[in-house]
Formats: C-alpha cells, sequence, structure tokens
C-alpha cells in the first residue's frame, strides 16, 4: 500500500509482546506483504526479537498492565505522543484497553490521519462487581469516550454484544464501529482428525485466571468424579502472574495432586492437544472477544461446552456444534459433558458443524481481509 510515491506506514500499539505473537503477528505480516510499513508498538519483553525476525519493526514503550498510577500513565501518554511524531505513520491500530485510551489520546495530539482501535472482549473489569472494580469500570468508560471522539475514529470489535454495548453507553457511533470475528485461525493446520482411543478426555485450555471459570472446570469434574463418570478432565495452561485474578500454582499443583484435574501446564502444540482431546471445555465469565480455543476446537471438529456468554455464544451455536451454560454453573457443565461423552455420534455430529462454522466465518483468510479493506479505506 503506497502512497505519494512511499509505502503507508502502519503501527500497532499493544500491551504485550507475547499477545501481539499469539494473536495479531500473522495479521501484521499480512499487513506487511500487501506493501504497508508496518511497525509495532509494546513493552519490551524477552521475546521482542520475534517480531523483528518476521520482518516488522520493533519500538519498546513504557506501559504497565495492570497498575494505574497517575505518574506512570502521564508518562504512558506522553511516550506515545513523541513515537508517533517522530515516526508518522499514516494509521495507528490500537489493541487492547490502556493503547486504545492512551493511543487515542495520544494520536490526537500528534494529528494522526488514520485511527483503528480494536477491543478484543471487554475482560474482567466489565464482568466482575465490587466498589473498586465498578470504580474503574467507570474511568474505563470516561477513558473510551474522549479517545473516540473523533468520529473518524474506527473502533472493532470481535463481537456483535461489545458493539452494541459501546453504542448504548454511548462510547461511540454507530458508525465507528464493525464487527471482526476473532483473531482468524489457519484451518489447514487446525483440522479434524479422528478421536483418540482410551477414556474421554474433557480439555480446559486458557490462560490461567479465575474469570476464565477455572474454579467451576475443577467442582464440574469433581462433580463428575462423584457420580463417577468415566471422563478425564484436563487442564492446560500457565497462571498470568501480571493479572490479579491468577489462579496460584500451588492450587493448580494441589488439585493435580489430589487426582481432580490434570494440570498438564502450557502447550505449544495446540492441534495435538485438541486432537487427544474429545470435548473442549471453555467455562468462562470473562467478556471476551471470541475465545480463540473454541475457534480452534471447532475447526479441529471437537464438540464444545462453554458459556451463554459474549463472544462464546458466537462461535459455540447451541446443540448445533455444542452446548452454552449458565455462568457458574459448574453442575450444567458437568451434565453437558456427561451428555456429549455418553453419545459418539453426537460428538461426531457436532464436530462436524464447528467444522463447517470455523472455515466458514472464522478462518484466517477472512479476517486478514476484512482487517486490510479497513486500512485501505483509511489510507485512500
Amino acid at each position: 500500500m503506497t502512497r505519494e510515491g512511499r509505502s503507508v506506514r502502519l503501527l500497532y500499539v499493544i500491551n504485550e509482546v507475547d499477545y501481539f505473537l499469539a494473536h495479531w503477528v500473522e495479521r501484521a505480516v499480512a499487513a506487511s506483504e500487501s506493501g504497508f510499513d508496518v511497525h509495532v508498538a509494546a513493552p519490551s519483553a524477552e521475546r521482542w526479537t520475534e517480531i523483528e525476525a518476521a520482518g516488522l519493526t520493533f519500538h519498546p514503550i513504557s506501559l504497565v498492565r495492570n497498575r494505574l498510577n497517575p505518574v506512570a500513565e502521564a508518562n504512558t501518554i506522553r511516550t506515545l505522543v513523541l513515537l508517533y511524531r517522530r515516526l508518522r505513520p499514516e494509521i495507528v491500530h490500537h489493541v487492547t484497553i490502556k493503547p486504545v485510551i492512551y493511543g487515542g489520546l495520544a494520536a490526537r495530539r500528534a494529528n494522526i490521519p488514520g485511527v483503528v482501535s480494536t477491543v478484543p472482549g471487554l475482560g474482567s473489569l466489565f464482568a466482575s462487581q465490587g466498589l473498586r472494580t465498578g470504580a474503574l469500570r467507570l474511568i474505563a468508560r470516561i477513558g473510551y469516550r474522549m479517545a473516540f471522539r473523533d468520529p473518524a475514529t474506527r473502533v472493532l470489535f470481535e463481537n456483535g454484544d461489545d458493539l452494541q454495548d459501546f453504542v448504548a453507553w454511548r462510547l461511540i457511533d454507530g458508525s465507528q464501529g464493525a464487527v471482526i470475528k476473532g483473531a482468524g485461525i489457519d484451518t489447514d493446520r487446525f483440522h479434524p482428525r479422528p478421536e483418540p482411543e482410551g477414556p474421554i478426555r474433557v480439555v480446559m485450555a486458557a490462560r490461567l485466571l479465575w474469570e476464565k471459570g477455572v474454579a467451576e472446570f475443577v467442582e464440574a469434574a469433581r462433580l463428575a468424579h462423584e457420580a463417577q463418570l468415566p471422563v478425564q478432565w484436563v487442564l492446560a495452561g500457565d497462571t498470568d502472574l501480571g493479572s490479579p485474578s491468577a489462579v496460584p500454582v500451588a492450587q493448580l499443583q494441589a488439585w493435580h495432586d489430589d487426582g481432580v484435574i490434570d494440570w498438564v501446564g502450557r502447550q505449544s502444540d495446540m492441534p495435538a492437544v485438541l486432537g487427544n482431546a474429545h470435548i473442549v471445555c471453555h467455562p468462562s465469565r470473562y467478556r471476551e472477544g471470541v475465545p480463540r480455543i473454541l475457534i480452534e476446537a471447532a475447526a479441529c471438529g471437537r464438540p464444545c461446552v462453554t458459556t451463554d456468554a459474549p463472544g462464546c455464544r458466537d462461535i459455540v451455536r447451541d446443540g448445533e456444534n455444542g452446548f452454552l451454560v449458565p455462568l457458574r454453573d459448574s453442575r450444567a457443565v458437568t451434565q453437558a459433558v456427561a451428555k456429549l461423552a455418553q453419545d459418539p455420534e453426537l460428538r461426531r455430529r457436532m464436530g462436524q458443524r464447528g467444522r463447517e462454522i470455523a472455515v466458514s466465518e472464522f478462518a484466517k483468510e477472512i479476517v486478514i481481509d476484512a482487517l486490510l479493506t479497513t486500512y485501505g479505506r483509511l489510507s485512500r
């Protein structure tokens, strides 16, 4: 993509290098291959060299993900203003709450012509209760409203519920928002495999935060054991030490040692993990965009049990490719898993439908094309 004889400069601003590599690097590389001069700004981390190895230019910034300090927050905005004025990108794409709010304010000061902001789910801030959380939620709404004040700012969501909420809360005008479903996955890499031999295995794979439904998963496993349901309950993932809602490692180890669940830690080969599963469970009460694990499971032809919550119900259609259960209802999780565990033909039929949904709505080609179309409109 060129303008006046040079490549249009596109800058991504994001809160974590690991998050960018897990969810955004394919889209950024696609933008680079289509002719954009792509840069990435994030707090420096061990894996930042992988961003440059992908052919992108990395810029370290000062940003603390899970703490609020007035001096530090003001310094982040100042850092972004200076970076924008130095790089002079035609388009800045902000991803996650602090980059969206602080980057939006900085972009106005630096007169950036094209601004895209992605809200990949509303997170625990919009799912949890309590006075402190309520106060932070109010601050966030004010920040979003200020960041989106320019009607030319494009605001992207992963599910329609979040878009509708932002319009209802008067944080954006309806014409500013659009939905691009999920991060997009490689449906060749994530493909159906025959079910494994042996006992039925139900897998939960996620960042191990309480809001992701870890306690509900463990309690569902306890109920299954009490009912003598012959199912293995596997928990894959690491705790997120940077989050206040991280499940303690000692607690995870205690559950594992007690034999309630099999905690296998973080897994890098997710197609293999899903290939060894019969059922995927994600009892989240977190305001997610569209949970990537559910898209991957659907693409691999595995039926899913998840909550009837924004994002989750965008990929899992109740009775079609899995079951939706109420939030915080472990007994309903156990019952849905039991129904699938006892009916191989139901698993096969739901798995086939899930594959159809993943390929037709969530393939990376669809997501990348929609994103590049957004950039193209801003760079004219």
